[in-house]
């Protein structure tokens, strides 16, 4: 008989025949042997339905959106980190992530920004504020042509917060497990995390952070006092005490973490009883000891004929007689008493702070900080944190961003920073927020650093295809086409179209299905669509004597529209592009058909050119149409209360719906202007001076998807995989110029600063307009000086 373990002694006979024959039929052992047969066995373990310690490791490359600096002047400029403009050439760059940050950590883990990170010291800090309400409201009001838009969750953001919540705890902890477990991972052996949490959830994350961290690596449970008064109600019937804290829950990686002790406001009743004394200029201190607690007989000297204490003094003779040439030493009006140390009130660097923070109160509601952001915390409180656990021009990262409170105040301290969010308006607020930090700092001449906004993209939709496995090259080609084929079924079935193929409708070639009269035809899944297939779409269909189309891609080549929508019209063909969004990955979202598919928005720019100088021009933006519908008006108004009114969006227009008591329905149409829907534009003069280039796996072509299982590099060490450079065919949009609306500033420049080439020639401009909403839309503008 084979022995089961070496501690089978511990088992009865009848007990090993029991494990033996359910160790045979593939049957799970009971709980208990866990405990007696495995070395790894824990006291106190928390467990949830789906436990694994299983973690993401796909690797992606990160596809640069935009680069955002300000010039910076002169006495900023060092010549091999900045141009000629004062703008960031080398160094760490900051970064705005837009994405899943599951996918994205896995990739900071073991892809190529691994070595950016570990060659900027490596990540000492992180901060995260996850999402812990489980009844959160992440709605928003935004203001719009002098009214108020109710903007709800986007549908990622909504599928997201279902994934957290849908099955209660166990769905929270499971997403949050993998997630720290891989946070922990990227850094560095002397790093800390804080975990901003609150009652409902801070017992399970102390009990996964002791499973990630080790129980010997929590330092803190913070409670952080919000509220100034109590939100416990006077005669309610309520059977508990009020909210009023949340909590910071505080772990180390290692033994030897950053820690600042930081100081707060001493009390006025201690400074009032122990500050008694005064100099003779008037400076206030109070006397301490300088008797030594223990026997030292090495410094037990007479000094100035006053006797040494019992055991000794506390200091030197040498640092004795240098307090007393700075008159730091108090000395007693005979010889019998001892001499004492001053301490004075103005070098007083103030109480130190405990585990109850009550002096840091939540954002005021005229607060100049408030974005208006339904999670927004105050950046005292970060403030704190920041400069606690972490020193100037170390890392610093927040992987639920939110407005970006973490990456603002990184970047006011002197520290790098990396910001993620899954939502796309926290990655416009974030970038907004941050371009005003830069020309803070910018004004009062002090330090800061460029920043990009990066996401996953088109690398995320080819992990969807990735086909792993050793297959041969026919059979990878098969496998990979069957994907295809079945993510375009995802998507037709998104859009609610019929696929061609079925019994109702036969197979077409090239059309994928067809809608309400309209054939539809999908995009290439990993590139933009770009006129040379919408000129594909127009002779299939003319071929067909078809006049309706429907034409669905995730990306569209810049400066496509309106010119080709033009040239499909003037041939018969009412051509209709449309967005597939992020959410057809959610295949719960497109069974509950929950995905919208959102019209192209069309941006207008025109160069103005300056009669005096030949290189210099300004751009002007005169115009941008949108389309988009916050869901069905029909239905929100139908579920409207009498005697109630909303402001909704139908097709690109603001309006004001009300009902009356009697249950009439009026529409008052808001919009006056198109710049109502701007609320950022930005410019970039020379468009095509900067390639995107990407580091993906050697071998794992420009899809760069890879898949590294096992893969934990030590720090410093990044030899596998090997990372090669890759040129992506598109662009990096240099942001040098840009306007946009904050809470405290409506308005909204239209016509940019004069900008000057160096040399004569054409140019290519991109004008990038991002809505209310945080959608972007990009166009070219050729311009040609000198």
């Amino acid at each position: 008989m084979a022995r089961l373990d070496k501690k089978t002694y511990e088992l009865s006979e009848a007990e090993q025949r029991d494990l033996i024959a359910l160790i045979s039929q593939g049957k799970p052992l009971p709980e208990k042997y866990r405990f007696i047969l495995f070395e790894d066995k824990r006291e106190v373990e928390l467990v949830w339905n789906g436990k694994t310690r299983d973690v993401c490791t796909t690797v992606l490359p990160f596809q640069t959106l935009e680069h955002i600096d300000e010039p910076r002047a002169e006495t900023k400029t060092q010549a091999d980190l900045f141009d000629s403009r004062g703008r960031q050439l080398r160094g760490w760059t900051n970064k705005l992530i837009w994405g899943d940050n599951k996918l994205i950590l896995s990739s900071l883990k073991s892809g190529a920004l691994r070595k950016q990170i570990e060659d900027a010291g490596g990540l000492k800090l992180i901060y995260i504020d996850p999402p812990f309400d489980v009844g959160a409201d992440f709605s928003m009001d935004i203001e719009i042509g002098g009214e108020t838009f109710h903007k709800e969750p986007n549908l990622l953001e909504q599928i997201a917060y279902r994934d957290t919540w849908g099955r209660g705890a166990d769905s929270f902890i499971a997403m949050i497990y993998e997630r720290l477990v891989l946070m922990r991972d990227l850094m560095t052996n002397d790093g800390s995390i804080y975990v901003h949490c609150d009652w409902r959830v801070n017992s399970y994350l102390r009990l996964a952070l002791d499973e990630i961290f080790g129980r010997d690596r929590f330092n803190n449970e913070i409670a952080w006092k919000r509220k100034t008064g109590s939100s416990s109600q006077i005669g309610s019937k309520t059977l508990r005490y009020g909210h009023d804290i949340d909590l910071i829950i505080f772990y180390s990686k290692g033994e030897n973490s950053v820690f600042n002790m930081q100081f707060g406001e001493q009390d006025p009743e201690y400074i009032r009883k122990f500050y008694r004394h005064k100099d003779p200029d008037g400076r206030v201190y109070r006397i301490a000891d300088l008797a030594n607690p223990a026997p030292r007989p090495t410094l037990r000297y007479e000094y100035k004929g006053y006797k040494p204490p019992k055991n000794g003094w506390a200091i030197s003779l040498k640092k004795m007689e240098e307090w007393d040439a700075q008159g730091r030493l108090y000395f007693p009006g005979s010889n019998d008493g001892r001499i004492q140390r001053k301490r004075y009130l103005d070098e007083l660097e103030g109480k130190p702070v405990s585990d109850f923070w009550d002096d840091i109160g939540q954002l005021a509601a005229q607060s100049d900080e408030r974005l208006a952001y339904p999670t927004q915390k105050p950046e005292a409180l970060i403030e704190r944190i920041i400069k606690a656990s972490s020193s100037e021009g170390d890392l610093v990262a927040d992987f639920f961003c939110g407005s970006g409170t973490t990456a603002a105040v990184a970047e006011k301290l002197g520290r790098k920073w990396i910001a993620t969010d899954l939502g796309k308006f926290a990655i416009h607020t974030t970038r907004k927020r941050l371009i005003g930090v830069q020309r803070e700092l910018k004004k009062s001449e002090k330090n800061f650093r460029a920043f990009e906004v990066l996401n996953l993209g088109r690398y995320e939709r080819q992990a969807y295809l990735n086909v792993g496995g050793r297959l041969s090259g026919a059979q990878r080609a098969e496998a990979l086409a069957q994907k295809e084929r079945e993510f375009r079924e995802l998507i037709l079935r998104a859009y609610r179209a019929s696929a061609f193929g079925e019994e109702s409708a036969p197979q077409d070639g090239f059309f994928h299905g067809h809608r309400n009269g309209r054939l539809v035809v999908i995009g290439p899944i990993n590139l933009p669509v770009g006129r040379l297939f919408v000129e594909e779409v127009i002779v299939e269909s003319r071929k067909r004597g078809v006049t309706r189309v429907d034409m669905l891609a995730f990306e569209f080549e810049m400066g496509l529209f309106p010119a080709v929508l033009e040239e499909a019209r003037s041939k018969g063909i009412d051509l209709s592009p449309k967005y597939i969004p992020a959410e057809v990955f959610d295949k719960r979202a497109v069974d509950k058909g929950q995905v919208v598919f959102h019209d192209i928005s069309f941006v207008e720019a025109q160069p103005r050119y300056d009669k005096k100088n030949k290189l210099a021009v300004k751009v002007e933006l005169t115009d941008f149409s949108v389309y988009y519908t916050q869901g069905a008006a029909e239905a929100a108004i139908a579920a409207m209360k009498d005697g109630k009114s909303e402001v909704m969006c139908e097709r690109g227009q603001l309006y004001k719906v009300a009902k009356s008591k009697d249950g009439v329905v009026t529409k008052e149409k808001l919009t006056k202007h198109w710049t109502d829907w701007v609320d950022y534009w930005a410019v970039d003069f020379d468009y095509m001076s900067r390639k995107e280039v990407i580091k993906v796996p050697v071998g794992a072509g420009l899809g760069g998807v890879a898949s590294l299982p096992g893969m934990e590099p030590a720090q410093g060490e990044f030899d596998a995989p090997q990372f090669e450079e890759q040129w992506t065919g598109g662009y990096i949009f240099e942001n040098e110029w840009q306007s946009f609306r904050t809470r405290q500033s409506r308005g909204l420049e239209l016509t940019t600063v004069t900008h000057t080439y160096d040399r004569p020639g054409r140019y290519t401009v991109a004008v990038k307009v991002i809505d209310i909403f945080g959608n972007d839309t990009m166009t070219l503008v050729p311009v040609s000086v000198g």
